[in-house]
């Protein structure tokens, strides 16, 4: 409850002040913790964001239907994925600042766990016969193209629309 408390006002507190002025103290006095509290759970601030990403990726159904054609179940999550912080701009930068961060091991556990859950939904999108080659080949797609909509040279929405390319291309074999 305390770190579903302390995810929710980071969301509410970038939503105000932005990735630069945000801190955990803050974001602990938004939720009513002590920010002694709140750096049990979290170590810093890049630290925060990312488990906060996390849950936004958790929070996205799996697309698994068999009776809805492979193309249309990758596309479905690939786009729910790539546009789970799009209406969001403060969050939005604040995940891509804050996956980027250097060394830090927070961080980079935190970037494991949401590679892990994007491997987990598109492998299921795909279904149980998955190629290992093409996951590898989506998972790419997918985080490069979260580096472009981080980075501003696209919107997320404009990449949600270029993953559909992307997926019909690599996937049409007759729509299996």
């Amino acid at each position: 409850d305390t770190v579903d408390r302390l995810g929710r006002s980071a969301v509410e507190v970038l939503s105000r002040q932005g990735f630069a002025g945000l801190t955990i103290r803050m974001v602990a006095a938004n939720a009513g913790v002590g920010a002694a509290t709140a750096y049990t759970y979290f170590s810093s601030k890049n630290h925060l964001i990312a488990e906060v990403y996390l849950d936004l990726i958790r929070a996205v159904p799996y697309f698994t239907d068999v009776n809805e054609p492979t193309v249309s179940r990758v596309d479905r999550a690939l786009r729910s994925l790539a546009l789970v912080v799009a209406d969001e701009p403060e969050v939005a930068a604040a995940c891509t600042t804050a996956l980027m961060a250097g060394d830090d091991a927070t961080v980079r556990a935190a970037r494991d766990r949401i590679g892990a859950e994007i491997h987990r939904r598109i492998t299921s999108a795909l279904g149980p016969d998955a190629d290992p080659r093409t996951v590898a080949a989506l998972e790419m797609t997918f985080f490069g193209a979260l580096v472009q909509a981080g980075s501003g040279v696209i919107t997320y929405h404009q990449i949600a629309d270029r993953l559909t390319f992307v997926v019909t291309l690599m996937l049409h074999q007759g729509d299996s």
